[in-house]
């Protein structure tokens, strides 16, 4: 399984970006998506997740309410995160996440996958 992260970059505050992240590789089902982030001096947190299973459902970080969304293609296995009116203190290094099961010897295989980091700078 295989987590590619893409769409970070140089913006503006007030501006905005799109990150995208596919998933590939034998998979049986995507449980949920979601993205993480890291900035200097700061802990890794949680920006945003969606569950894909079930009926489904939305979480995000506090601070990004209302300016970040997220959103899920099944058929293209992709979770996009949309960020709008960015403010300087996005900036970090964004992580996408999977929670994915695959089948391994006949049985399902539960676990959490990670993509490489995407960086987003927000300048003031």
């Amino acid at each position: 399984v295989q987590l590619q992260a893409s769409g970070g970059g140089l913006v503006q505050a007030g501006g905005s970006l799109r990150l995208s992240c596919v998933a590939s590789g034998d998979i049986f089902s995507i449980n949920g998506m979601g993205w993480y982030r890291r900035s200097p001096g700061k802990q890794r947190e949680l920006v945003a997740e969606i569950i894909t299973i079930n009926r489904g459902g939305t979480e995000y970080l506090d601070s990004v309410k209302d300016r970040f969304f997220i959103s899920w293609d099944n058929a293209k296995k992709t979770v996009y995160l949309q960020m709008n009116n960015l403010k300087p203190e996005d900036t970090a290094v964004y992580f996408c996440y999977a929670d994915i099961t695959i089948i391994e010897n006949t049985s399902p295989k539960r676990g959490n996958y990670w993509g490489q980091g995407t960086l987003v700078t927000v300048s003031s």
